[in-house]
């Protein structure tokens, strides 16, 4: 099959961002998408003004895109920062009051997956306590997303780009996944593999997709090494999406990569026209 007859959707908080927020969703869509996803576009606010997202909301209803995946305020990104919801004291409080702005935003736009990165570890804090924490806000987290109908995302990341961040391998972001359903009881909390990460971790992808397949909410894909399009490193994508499809992963692929020097509406050479 390689990538013929995938479902693709373009991250919009990597790609098009020579433009500004309110011009990527009709430039995805003049690219031939139909569907895109963001990381929460409001770095410095969890919750922005009733403004700023009816913009939003106009912006994708007027590209004809639907809006899949929305990340939970996370602090800045790309940077430093690596999720908010387990760091103690105002981080975290601004993650709980993200949780319903970014639900409420998700609901108005029909979008039915809200991804929530961990967060750092903290100097001079237990592991234990961020990671009490870390459980009670996914929780909440996942209790939002379930009254609006959606899934919620957790996310391994990689060791040498976010080397603070304690989910840098799929065991121990599907453990978080499991104790959150644990927890909650609702069955919508699920992995988030991104095939970039996985293998910057150095993890036999082939076996991470047979064993945690069934536990995947989506997956999203950039080459290794460099984090770019498909093609332009060494990571078999489209055998590796072969393989999620026999696994039984029926989902959208989202493209998590950088154009690199070229603008990004050239950056989809490799995908089947």
């Amino acid at each position: 099959m390689g990538f013929e007859d995938r479902r693709f959707n373009v991250n919009l908080s990597i790609l098009f961002t020579e433009l500004p927020l309110l011009e990527r969703p009709a430039a995805a869509a003049a690219a031939g998408f139909t569907a895109v996803e963001l990381w929460w576009p409001w770095v410095d606010s969890p919750t922005p003004g009733r403004s700023a997202l009816d913009a939003l909301k106009r912006a994708i209803e007027d590209a004809g895109v639907q809006l899949t995946g929305l990340n939970f305020y996370a602090g800045r990104l790309p940077g430093p920062d690596r999720g908010a919801l387990s760091l103690p004291g105002v981080e975290s409080e601004r993650f709980r009051a993200n949780v319903e702005v970014a639900t409420g935003f998700a609901e108005s736009v029909g979008c039915t997956a809200l991804n929530a990165l961990y967060g750092n570890r903290v100097d001079g804090v237990d592991p234990a306590e961020q990671d009490a924490l870390a459980l009670e806000n996914l929780v909440l987290a996942a209790r939002a997303a379930d009254r609006i109908g959606a899934i919620l995302l957790i996310e391994a990341l990689n060791r040498p780009e976010s080397p603070r961040y304690p989910l840098v391998g799929a065991p121990a972001a599907v453990g978080i996944v499991d104790k959150v359903n644990e927890a909650t009881g609702l069955g919508n909390a699920k992995f988030l593999m991104d095939l970039y990460h996985l293998s910057m971790n150095g993890e036999d992808l082939p076996r991470v997709i047979e064993t945690y397949a069934p536990k995947t909410g989506h997956v999203q894909i950039a080459d290794n090494p460099g984090r770019g399009a498909p093609g332009t490193g060494s990571l078999p994508l489209a055998d590796l999406l072969d393989q999620l499809t026999k696994a039984g992963y029926d989902g959208l692929v989202g493209l998590e990569y950088k154009p690199g020097d070229r603008p990004s509406a050239e950056a989809f050479d490799w995908l089947p026209r």
